[in-house]
């Protein structure tokens, strides 16, 4: 009986922690996709200058449209 308590206890502390981890990136995610890019810049400027809006950190897509040279 210790070792299928054993197995059981593992199972459960992996499971919360797969639960944990999973909860962590799905929050960061929503955080980091709440706003979309170009309303970044007029909450920004509507808030005032701070050393955030002057430089916004950018995790998804590209700070300016891609140009196609010939």
């Amino acid at each position: 009986m210790n070792a299928m308590s054993r197995t059981l206890l593992r199972d459960v502390t992996c499971a919360a922690a797969a639960a944990g981890i999973t909860l962590a990136l799905s929050a960061a995610f929503v955080a980091s996709t709440a706003v979309s890019p170009g309303s970044l810049r007029a909450v920004a400027a509507a808030t005032g200058p701070t050393a955030s809006a002057a430089t916004p950190h950018r995790w998804f897509g590209q700070p300016e449209p891609a140009v196609l040279v010939d």
